[in-house]
């Protein structure tokens, strides 16, 4: 090899000699494996360090735990709530052998054998907690033993923490059965109940020592979330997600050979029976306080949280308007209901919610008659319909589309419709064709009398022409739930589920000239360890300004002279809509002033099942629909709760006139009136309630009636209720009264 090849071989192999600093230095192998025993060092310090630092503190303030206190929105007391706890502890020798073992297959099948941690588990809720996921870990028994004894709820990587170390100090003192005697003695397990012995009363009136192993598996299911679990309370979705787990435990049970399986085929599921209000919530009040807690669970102030006690929760709930809601439900409708002697008056339940549009705050709230005697709340329940309130909407979703006619012209107030009933939607791939009231057909009208008549078939076509995807959207913008919400021209007639609650917020959203209002009932929450942040009440614009306030200059004319002229009076400016559901099941009116926003419902149902029921013979008026009593109680309340009346008029901007109509300008208010039954706009005994009136009334509201000669092609959701449609029954023609047009001089017509 010449020198000239030795140089070229030197210089390759320098090339090739790795470098010594930089970035690859301080990655070298023994550097990495140097650095890991390092961390597992500082790891392993770190444990010793917190495990001899961490002691086994006093029980926690449950076992002291003070009262919830609930006030109106003035400071003046609601109630109180949690005045000592509910909980009788029990040795575990009383507690079956069986349902001993689903608290241990429910929460952790390991807990005989384990050291009382869960590593895994642990290291995952920790991170769900720094990732703000809340409390999402797998605690052990022991785990959650120390954490409702010894610690609080609150889910913190520094209580995480502790609860690790004492559940291993605890496990090394204690022996297995006491710690699963104090678990199943502490844990809370909903209505009120910490431990099993309160549970076991609380859910199926027995004592601890009777329980059977099917309902020890439903108490021990509803330790993973207390309130969805609640048989009595949950949704369609809780009902099916504690259906699931109670089939978890005890198949688990199955798994530890501490069931057998041929009893565990048998073994039905034990549905609780109804709960109890606790003293102190009887009239509305526990239906405030419902409403109320129902917001905190949204908030992370779930009742597990609430069960420590020491909490002050003021309401928007204005205690003067509340009592004129109550008031006004009791005059006009209670007061000439016979529950007792009349079948159909026994079945009628009254809801409404009251919000101020400019802040969402619900001031006043009606659930029932009684809290004690009817534990589900009218205001806030989503089983029933919203009926034609719901058209204003369609209106709304064509206005905010600049949608089109089928013959290309833009819709607008002054629009005109084939009014004709049966008439069959031009442009659907879905036929429908529903039938208006007293199948009365109104030949050419405009988009204005359609709303103050509440026209089926012209709003079925204007839901085509906008089309019922964008319809939903611009609905569930402005706040209407999605439940039973299909995308069909059907949901013209308001065909899906909404509370008072919801279609508050929907009108309260037109009333604020379309920026979205999200009704909120709860306006602080004070703990000395604890913050709270408040719903926001108003949020982005849902629809254009223009748009809601073309909707509200139309509904003005459905309470001028139209479906809601119950509700129409000189002492303050009015928009509003009726509805009336499918085969008379609900009627709501759903009305505005400048300063405050509320509808009225009435519902039918079943007392013994519960199961929806017609509201016709309503204090033995005929149909009762949104234009009858829900008007009348609207009516009273709004001018009660605004002193007597208000000079605020609506403040539109930009909007199309419809068909003049005969508005009656706001008056300056009456003075100081001594009741609103007594007020000089108000007749105490509206003539529409007197059997000797023989004048025509108003036109009134034509109710949601789907076609009686529906296309045989048609889907059945096009065709809700029994065949022939809701509408009048054409064997009894003279019982259609309430919603008569024109010309009918039945004395309940409205």
């Amino acid at each position: 090899m010449g020198r000239a090849d030795a140089r070229r071989a030197q210089r390759r192999g320098a090339r090739r000699a790795p470098k010594r600093g930089g970035i690859r230095g301080l990655f070298t192998w023994r550097k990495m494996l140097g650095a890991f025993f390092g961390l597992c060092l500082l790891v392993m310090g770190a444990c010793v360090g917190l495990y001899l630092y961490v002691d086994i503190p006093k029980a926690n303030a449950l076992a002291e735990r003070q009262s919830n206190v609930y006030r109106y929105s003035d400071g003046s007391l609601l109630t109180r709530t949690g005045d000592g706890v509910n909980r009788q502890n029990v040795d575990l020798s009383e507690v079956p052998k069986d349902v001993q073992h689903t608290f241990v297959a429910a929460e952790n099948k390991t807990f005989y054998d384990d050291q009382g941690i869960d590593l895994k588990g642990t290291t995952r809720g920790i991170l769900n907690t720094l990732m703000g996921k809340g409390k999402q870990g797998g605690s052990t028994i022991t785990q959650q033993y120390v954490k409702n004894y010894y610690l609080s709820q609150e889910p913190t990587v520094s209580r995480k923490l502790q609860e690790l170390v004492i559940a291993i100090k605890i496990d090394q003192k204690m022996g297995k059965k006491d710690i699963l005697a104090g678990y199943i003695n502490t844990a809370f397990y909903g209505r009120g109940a910490s431990g099993v012995q309160a549970a076991a009363q609380a859910y199926y009136g027995v004592d601890a020592k009777d329980l059977n192993v099917a309902q020890g598996a439903y108490l021990a299911s509803l330790l993973q979330a207390p309130s969805q679990y609640d048989w009595a309370t949950a949704t369609p979705t809780g009902r099916k997600l504690v259906r699931e787990r109670w089939d978890y435990t005890l198949d688990n049970m199955v798994e530890m050979h501490w069931l057998d399986k041929a009893k565990r085929d048998t073994l039905k599921f034990p549905v609780p029976m109804k709960p109890k209000p606790a003293p102190g919530m009887e009239g509305q009040t526990g239906y405030l306080v419902e409403a109320a807690n129902q917001e905190l669970d949204k908030q992370g102030i779930t009742e597990e949280v609430r069960q420590a006690g020491g909490w002050t929760f003021t309401l928007n709930i204005d205690k003067k308007r509340q009592k004129e809601l109550e008031k006004a439900v009791d005059q006009r409708l209670e007061s000439k209901l016979d529950r007792k002697g009349n079948k159909v008056d026994a079945t009628v339940q009254a809801g409404a919610t009251s919000v101020d549009p400019k802040s969402g705050a619900v001031v006043a709230l009606y659930g029932g008659v009684d809290y004690v005697k009817h534990y589900r709340s009218n205001a806030t329940r989503q089983d029933y319909q919203p009926a034609s309130t719901f058209k204003p909407l369609v209106f709304a979703s064509a206005l905010e589309n600049g949608a089109k006619t089928q013959n290309g012209d833009l819709i607008g107030v002054n629009t005109r419709y084939d009014g004709t009933s049966k008439r069959p939607v031009v442009g659907s791939s879905t036929p429908f064709a529903p039938q208006n009231e007293d199948d009365v057909s109104y030949g050419d009208v405009t988009v204005q009398k359609a709303m103050n008549k509440s026209i089926n078939s012209v709003f079925a076509q204007m839901v085509v022409d906008v089309g019922p995807a964008e319809v939903k959207k611009t609905a569930l913008a402005l706040g209407v739930p999605d439940k039973n919400f299909p995308e069909r021209p059907a949901i013209t007639l308001g065909t899906m589920n909404a509370s008072t609650w919801d279609m508050a917020g929907v009108y309260a959203t037109l009333d604020n000239h379309g920026k979205k209002v999200n009704p909120f009932i709860v306006k602080s929450a004070k703990h000395s360890s604890r913050t709270y942040e408040p719903v926001e009440g108003i949020g982005e614009q849902a629809i254009s300004r223009k748009s809601a306030d073309t909707v509200t200059s139309v509904l003005r004319g459905v309470v001028d002279e139209g479906s809601g002229h119950e509700a129409n009076t000189t002492a303050y400016d009015a928009a509003g809509k009726t509805g009336t559901a499918e085969e008379n099941k609900a009627a709501l009116f759903a009305g505005y002033t400048p300063e405050l926003t509320t509808v009225v419902a009435l519902f039918g149902e079943n007392p013994q099942g519960g199961a929806q029921v017609s509201l016709t013979g309503t204090a033995n008026a005929g149909r009762a629909n949104g234009g009858g009593f829900p008007a009348q109680i609207w009516a009273d309340y709004t001018l009660a709760a605004l002193n007597g009346g208000s000079d605020a008029k609506f403040d539109l901007e930009d909007v199309e006139q419809g068909e003049a109509t005969v508005r009656q300008t706001p008056s300056n208010k009456p003075s100081a009136p001594e009741s609103p039954a007594q007020s000089p706009t108000r007749d105490p005994n509206p003539p529409e309630q007197s059997p000797s009136r023989t004048q025509e009334p108003p036109p009134a509201e034509t109710p949601d009636v789907p076609s009686s000669s529906q296309s045989p092609e048609s889907p059945a959701s096009e065709t809700p209720g029994l065949p022939g449609g809701d509408g009048p029954d054409p064997g009894r023609p003279g019982d259609n009264g309430a919603n008569n047009v024109v010309g009918n001089n039945n004395p309940a017509a409205r």
